[in-house]
């Protein structure tokens, strides 16, 4: 199986998407860009042992919160639920992590989880 192969069933399997509708955006402009991001993230990064889908998508979530990257956000909120994460784990992710990057940032990340939420009928949380 080559790089991109493996990449591409690590992220469709997280995301439950085409690798196509997923990088849809970059196919006129930047295909290279999508194949990147296939072969060293989700190929070489994912697939390691040492952690499991579970804790590397509420890593991502986390991160990604920091950044302030709604977009991807979205999708690795979407991952994190498809993986085993909890609604509420990935709130309190998000909350923990307004102590490292502050209010606006963890405010605009649980609109963005409220929106994959509610997208996925998992409202009102309990």
């Amino acid at each position: 199986m080559t790089r991109y192969e493996k990449g591409k069933e690590t992220l469709e399997n997280i995301q439950e998407r085409s690798v196509e509708e997923i990088f849809k955006d970059l196919e006129d402009i930047a295909p290279d860009l999508s194949r990147f991001v296939i072969e060293f993230p989700y190929s070489e990064i994912y697939t390691r042992e040492e952690l499991d889908l579970k804790t590397r998508e509420i890593c991502t979530v986390a991160a990604l919160t920091v950044l302030g990257t709604v977009a991807q956000l979205k999708d690795h909120i979407n991952a994190a639920l498809n993986v085993g994460n909890s609604p509420r784990e990935i709130v309190e992710i998000i909350m923990q992590m307004s102590a490292y990057c502050g209010f606006p940032k963890s405010i605009n990340a649980m609109v963005a989880a409220k929106e994959v939420f509610a997208q996925r009928e998992l409202l009102p949380l309990e």
